[in-house]
This record gives C-alpha cells, sequence and structure tokens, in this order.
C-alpha cells in the first residue's frame, strides 16, 4: 500500500499505473489529486474520508493510497554505484538510506536478508518515493556479491566507527559498493573481510558515532563531491 499523492504519483510515472488507486472525497478538492485521480480513472476508487482513514497508516487528511505490486529484482551484476545495506533493522533508516542513495545517483541498492522490509509503511513513507528511483534487492548474500563485486574490479567500501582511513582523504572516485552496516555492531565480519577500503568519519565533538542513516549519507555525498571535482576537471 502506498500512501500520499508524491509517492502515487511517483511509482506511476516509472512503473505505470497502480492497481488500485483510492482516494478521499474530500481530497478530490485538490488539484493535484484530482489530476492524478483522472488520469488513472479506469482504477480508481472515491470513498469516504472516514473508509480511508481505517486503512490508512498516515492521517487520514493524506486522502490517497494506492495498492501496487512490489517491483521485483533478482541479483544484479557486480556493476555500477551500489549501496549495501547489512542487516540494517531500523524502518526510519532503512527507508531514510534509500532516500540519501536516490538522491546521490545510487543506482542499485541491495540488502541483506536481516534488513527491515523495504515495503513495509515505515520504510515507503521515510523513502518519500525513492524506492522507485533506484533498483531494490532484498534477501542478498552480501558476501558473495562483494566478492564478484571486486573481482570486477570494483572497490567494496565499509563505514566503521574508528580505525577507518579519514573519509575525506579517501580517494573514491572509482567504481563504488558502499556498506552500512547494522545500526549497533556495524557491518559483519564476513563482509568487512571483502573490503578494499575502510573509511571512518572525523569527528570533532564527543559523540563517537552517526546514526547509521546519516553517516550512509554524508559517505555517498563525499562520492558526489569527488565525482564532480572529477567531471570538472575533466570539461576544463
Amino acid at each position: 500500500m502506498l500512501e500520499g499523492e508524491h509517492v502515487v504519483d511517483v511509482f506511476a510515472a516509472r512503473y505505470g499505473a497502480p492497481d488500485t488507486l483510492i482516494v478521499s472525497e474530500e481530497a478530490l478538492t485538490r488539484p493535484a489529486v484530482r489530476s492524478l485521480a483522472e488520469r488513472l480513472s479506469d482504477r480508481t476508487m472515491i470513498v469516504p474520508a472516514a473508509l480511508l482513514g481505517e486503512l490508512a497508516t498516515l492521517p487520514a487528511g493524506v486522502g490517497v493510497m494506492a495498492v501496487v505490486a512490489p517491483p521485483v529484482a533478482g541479483v544484479p551484476a557486480p556493476t555500477g554505484f551500489c549501496l549495501l545495506l547489512d542487516d540494517v533493522q531500523d524502518p526510519g533508516n532503512v527507508g531514510s538510506m534509500l532516500r540519501s542513495a536516490a538522491a546521490a545517483g545510487v543506482e542499485r541498492v541491495l540488502m541483506s536478508k536481516r534488513c527491515a522490509f523495504a515495503w513495509s509503511p515505515k520504510v515507503l513513507r521515510a523513502g518519500q518515493g525513492a524506492h522507485f528511483c533506484v533498483d531494490i534487492h532484498e534477501d542478498v548474500e552480501l558476501p558473495e556479491w562483494a566478492m564478484a563485486y571486486r573481482q570486477a574490479g570494483g572497490n567494496v567500501v565499509a563505514t566503521v566507527a574508528t580505525g577507518g582511513i579519514d573519509l575525506y582523504a579517501t580517494p573514491l572516485d572509482a567504481p563504488i559498493a558502499l556498506c552500512i552496516g547494522n545500526e549497533g555492531a556495524g557491518v559483519s565480519p564476513s563482509l568487512l573481510a571483502l573490503a578494499t577500503i575502510r573509511v571512518s568519519i572525523p569527528m570533532r565533538g564527543e559523540v563517537e558515532s552517526l546514526n547509521a542513516a546519516a553517516a550512509a549519507a554524508v559517505v555517498l555525498f563525499e562520492c558526489v563531491r569527488q565525482r564532480e571535482r572529477c567531471d570538472g576537471a575533466r570539461r576544463t
């Protein structure tokens, strides 16, 4: 179940019409919702707000829900700019990381078997449509895939709280698969052993580490910064 006009609109733009669109009578007064309902009129149900409120996890005033089949993706080829989530269990963290990954231009996100379900309501809410801007692969044996990625010439970059190379002193412009570990335990030993680079985010304050989603965003956008710098150098 997707909730909110923005998420439904992003899904429809990438994958086509949902199986069913459910709209409250009150929400039809909003031009964007009315346009969406008209565009998908052959599969739209208009219901009272009270009925929608019984189904929704968001406030009833959001007024838009859709029933969709989650896109199914097999194990991807070991190429491209990738994010590996290793037993990340908090739904909010997973959704936030998907959103950061989409904004940073990550092509695919691979998730281990013990990650939070990518299509749960909390993850969808935190992702804000990012699910439909990156390819998501769940239940992946990350060490096996990471080995294939290395053999194909890519760099497996693992984040560690301490003991890694300073993030801002690390070249990150090669093909990269970034590993983010469990909120408490970090990257698992089996995956960490396959890392070509271990990086740590320098801390100047009194805290020891960042939230997993915040750390992922910092590293992803350091990759973006370095790529933009290299692209600019090639153009001049």
